[in-house]
């Protein structure tokens, strides 16, 4: 047999060509391992985030209030709820109305357990507390501050409705401090810590709350340790707001000699207290002990303002005590004298509480939120319940 002569030109010319291959192939595994390799062309827009015309949708019926879309690769949620919004401009799809009403609940005592002589109309156990975080969480809706009520400075997520929670008499219930290790801590078995809690494992929902105090009961406000300084000091750096609940819990259906002047006292006096113990806190919203208000019309302005022992005040806003959803502050209905507030059940259920008022506050009634901050969206049959002036730089949008 003979033997075939090796064709050394041919042998490294196919050798060459092999070495280039591997550096070719191992040059494009490793610009993908590094994340180099472009990134594939975005998904033309569904039917999902394109605005249909007027009464023409195609998504199911279903789908006409979602719920917030969260993003699945998070694996740490922000605490500010505004970094969870979702914004939507499909209106007709999910129809937001932002000149819905707004629920703003009144809280008063919370407590471990019931009693046999526990009052019945006011008073909410902890683990009741805790449960109606999340029948309010999973009925979409999301907390906002009182200011941002008044300021109507809305950011929920789209399809989701904004409430106030309040809670009246500053008691330890609602919010104290405890020692552990040396270092002060918002109590866990608290509103507040409980409120706390929740907003951890869902921070879209909101943590914000208005705390109305009468300064005359001192020390014994949010009783518990630390210094009603630190008291307050902690719970303004939740996040959470002070509020003027007069000084005396003064019931003012009740006249007496020079009520003009013991007005201005109650509220003054409390304002004054409140700078002595932190000097930059200005209360800016009024809750009426009682719900009650001056018989005199003509009294009422200095609920509203004036001044005791040349301390100033002034209120935003005055809460009442009962009893249905508030109108946006945007609205021709809203009426910062006199506000209203939705009581939280107590041991027992009462017409027109919290409990009777939720399978009533649907989303044709209520504010339903468009997700964007800056702009008021309301159906066009709507827009005449808006007074533009109060619209704080907002853009107006009818669908």
């Amino acid at each position: 047999m003979q033997k075939r002569k090796l064709n050394k030109k041919r042998f490294f010319t196919v050798l060459l060509v092999l070495i280039i291959t591997v550096l070719i192939v191992g040059l494009a595994l490793n610009r993908d391992r590094l994340g180099l390799v472009k990134e594939s062309p975005s998904p033309a827009p569904t039917d999902s985030n394109i605005s249909e015309p007027p009464g023409q949708t195609n998504e199911p019926a279903q789908t006409a209030s979602p719920e917030p879309v969260e993003d699945p690769e998070e694996t740490k949620a922000p605490k500010d709820p505004r970094d969870n919004l979702v914004i939507r401009t499909d209106y007709e799809a999910f129809g937001p109305n932002e000149s819905g009403e707004i629920p703003i609940v009144m809280f008063h005592s919370l407590i471990e357990a019931y009693e046999e002589n526990t009052e019945k109309e006011y008073t909410t156990t902890f683990a009741e507390f805790e449960a109606l975080l999340q029948t309010l969480y999973d009925s979409g809706f999301r907390l906002i501050s009182m200011s941002d009520y008044i300021e109507c400075n809305i950011s929920v997520p789209a399809g989701t409705m904004p409430m106030v929670f309040t809670f009246d008499d500053g008691t330890a219930g609602q919010f104290n401090l405890i020692e552990e290790n040396g270092e002060l801590k918002v109590n866990p078995k608290s509103a507040a810590g409980i409120l706390m809690a929740f907003n951890e494992k869902h921070p879209d929902f909101g943590q914000h709350a208005m705390f109305y105090v009468n300064m005359d009961k001192g020390d014994k406000t949010f009783e518990g340790a630390g210094t009603l300084k630190e008291r307050f000091e902690i719970l303004l750096a939740q996040g959470f707001e002070l509020g003027n609940h007069t000084w005396g819990h003064v019931k003012y259906s009740e006249p007496v000699n020079n009520f003009s002047d013991k007005i201005q006292e109650s509220l003054g006096k409390n304002q004054e207290k409140a700078y002595e113990i932190l000097p930059d806190l200005e209360f800016y919203s009024l809750a009426l002990p009682y719900g009650h208000v001056p018989v005199n019309d003509d009294l009422k302005v200095f609920l509203e303002k004036g001044s005791y022992n040349g301390v100033e005040y002034e209120n935003k806003s005055i809460m009442a005590v009962g009893a249905n959803p508030a109108p946006a502050s945007i609205s021709k209905n809203y009426n910062n004298g006199y506000v209203a507030r939705i009581r939280a059940q107590g041991r027992v259920a009462v017409e027109c509480d919290l409990t009777w008022w939720l399978p009533k506050m649907t989303q044709t009634r209520m504010f339903v939120s468009d997700g964007d901050p800056d702009t008021i969206v309301v159906p066009s049959d709507k827009a005449g319940n808006i007074l533009e002036e109060r619209l704080n730089g907002k853009t107006l949008v009818t669908y």
